[in-house]
C-alpha cells in the first residue's frame, strides 16, 4: 500500500516538474522577446544581431525545457 502511494506521488512529482519547466521556459522566452523588442526600439540599426541572439537564446531555453520534460517522463516509469 505504501509502495503504491509513493509511486503515485513520484509520478505526480514528475508531472509537476514537467509543468514547472514548461511554464518557466514560456516565461523566459517571453522575457527574451520583450527585451529584444526594447533593444530594437533603442537601436534599430542593430536589428539583425539582436534577432539572431534572441533566436539562439530562445532555442537554448527551449532545449533545456525539452530536456527537463523528457527527464521527467523517463522518471515516471
Amino acid at each position: 500500500m505504501i509502495s503504491l502511494l509513493l509511486a503515485e506521488l513520484g509520478a505526480m512529482g514528475c508531472g509537476l516538474g514537467a509543468g514547472i519547466a514548461t511554464i518557466g521556459a514560456g516565461l523566459g522566452i517571453g522575457k527574451i522577446g520583450g527585451s529584444a523588442m526594447d533593444a530594437i526600439a533603442r537601436q534599430p540599426e542593430a536589428t539583425g544581431k539582436i534577432q539572431t541572439n534572441m533566436i539562439l537564446t530562445s532555442a537554448f531555453v527551449e532545449g533545456v525545457a525539452l530536456f527537463a520534460v523528457v527527464a521527467c517522463a523517463f522518471l515516471i516509469k
